[in-house]
């Protein structure tokens, strides 16, 4: 992940690093909701279309807060997973 002018973007999937899980279909990034109290980790595979979602947008700005804008593999957020599950159902609903 990175930051430019403000905006969050993620890395581009590169052909040098083609290891993509193959749970991952085009148009989606794996996310890994982190409790770090609960030492609790579940992984999503999320469309990318999420991305632009309110919601999503302030998760990613919380993760940028908490771990940093250089990490490797899957984005990791500072959030329980039944909090992202319920994140997800919503965006789902609204269409």
């Amino acid at each position: 992940m990175m930051k430019s002018n403000g905006i969050l973007k993620l890395k581009k999937w590169s052909p040098r690093n083609p290891k993509v899980p193959e749970d991952v279909k085009e148009g989606h990034f794996v996310v890994i909701a982190a409790d770090v109290d609960q030492e609790i980790r579940k992984r999503f595979v999320v469309p990318l279309a999420y991305l632009g979602r309110p919601a999503f947008q302030r998760l990613l700005e919380k993760a940028a807060e908490e771990f940093g804008f250089k990490h490797e593999g899957a984005l990791m957020v500072p959030c329980r997973p039944t909090e992202l599950e319920w994140m997800l159902a919503q965006i789902s609903s609204q269409g």
